[in-house]
């Protein structure tokens, strides 16, 4: 089944479709769509609106957007628009009925979100729920670009907080031999983060519960840490399992004494819709050598490091430093708003047809791929959470978590 919003008009009765970007909460320096991504949206029929100052945090000025074709107006103009896109969810405020709401709401963690769009009739289009095995949606997934640049940014706050060099330095003073980082975690974040390590020059380990990611690790240059009686433990949809305790334990065992003697730890362990496993606990923490940095990538969702405050950096008692920064890609706003405009620029233009903003029940990206396909994932749907007052009947996982 096809639906053609009733709020988007149609290219030939002469109106463009309305695309409001809103500026983001205090505390977040990203803009979702950025000047060089006008060109693109005002070729599919959009007339974009912009909240005045949306983009300064991220270096992208009011005259940016005014140059490249925008309309620079208030926050109610953009609100009044058919389809609003953001970063973090807006709340439903000022919203009408019937609006298309694309950001990244986290659902899983933010039922409320969901039950607010269910409310007002809001047509929530959550950008972290891409099926992103599927190969189309590569170019639309915020989750990895976003985590690809937070990766490479938790290295370099590893680096600026050591008391120590990086690479190996042959002086006339003498040689400084080369930190030893480790990365536990090799998804798109730790990726980033072993080649970002590698090429500052440090001799780098990684870790990983799914058996396939050593080949991965050491094509970016960095060693294997294996744990025994380790399998795939990667679910149908690409993301890590939840691990039993034992096994947990186990890992923790194993790289946390690969790290006793590290320089940089890095940790990246993020299990979709849960709060963030504890990979490296205080009694490990206790155990590293005085000086040696834990950078934490999921404070935001609880911490994998036990020790880890939340926006803050701390010293423990015996001098490890641990980085519990916040919202990584934000610290690169420029880059990552880019990166972010243009994965919604690709993924809101393919939903336009004859002038209008389709919701197609054909398009996987929105509904997630058919029962019977290689990708089909049951219980899961894709970014369509609800519309018309309703949640997509492929997200019962969800409509499981808002009862």
């Amino acid at each position: 089944m096809v639906l053609k919003n009733p709020l988007t008009l149609a290219k030939n009765n002469g109106v463009s479709m309305k695309l409001g970007v809103l500026k983001e909460p205090e505390g977040e320096t990203r803009v979702a769509i950025v000047p060089t991504s006008l060109k693109k949206l005002q070729k599919a029929g959009f007339e974009v609106v912009i909240e005045a100052g949306a983009g300064t945090a991220a270096n992208y000025h009011d005259a940016d957007y005014e140059a490249a074709g925008a309309t620079v107006g208030t926050r109610d103009d953009a609100l009044a628009c058919e389809t609003i896109i953001t970063i973090r969810f807006p709340g439903v405020e000022g919203i009408k009925e019937g609006t298309n709401l694309a950001c990244v709401s986290d659902p899983f963690r933010n039922p409320q979100f969901v039950k607010d769009c269910l409310a007002s009739k809001v047509t929530l289009l959550s950008m972290d729920m891409i099926p992103r095995r599927l190969s189309r949606a590569q170019s639309m997934d915020v989750n990895s670009s976003q985590d690809n640049l937070a990766g490479y940014k938790a290295v370099l706050l590893g680096a600026a907080h050591v008391p120590k060099g990086i690479p190996m330095m042959t002086t006339s003073a003498g040689t400084v031999r080369p930190a030893k980082v480790v990365i536990m975690g090799s998804g798109v974040a730790g990726l980033q983060a072993i080649a970002t390590a590698k090429r500052l020059g440090a001799v780098v380990y990684a870790s990983d519960v799914r058996k396939s990611a050593a080949e991965q690790i050491e094509s970016v240059g960095g060693r294997f840490i294996e744990v025994d009686g380790m399998d795939d433990f990667e679910d149908e949809a690409g993301y890590a399992k939840p691990l039993t305790p034992e096994f947990i334990q186990k890992v923790n065992d194993t790289v946390c004494g690969v790290a006793s003697d590290a320089d940089i730890i890095v940790t990246t362990a993020r299990i979709f819709g849960r709060p963030a496993p504890i990979t490296v606990p205080s009694s490990a923490v206790k155990e590293f050598k005085s000086g040696a940095v834990v950078v934490d990538m999921n404070a935001d969702v609880g911490g994998n490091c036990e020790d880890t405050v939340a926006g803050e950096v701390i010293t423990t008692d015996n001098g490890v430093i641990v980085v519990g920064t916040s919202n990584l890609p934000g610290t690169i706003a420029t880059t990552a708003s880019m990166l972010y405009s243009n994965n919604l620029t690709t993924f809101i233009t393919s939903l336009v047809d004859d002038g209008a903003i389709v919701i197609s029940e054909e398009d996987d990206i929105l509904v997630g791929a058919p029962e019977g396909s290689d990708f089909y994932v049951n219980g899961m749907g894709g970014v369509l959470i609800c519309q018309n007052g309703e949640m997509h009947p492929k997200q019962t996982r969800l409509g499981g978590a808002l009862e």
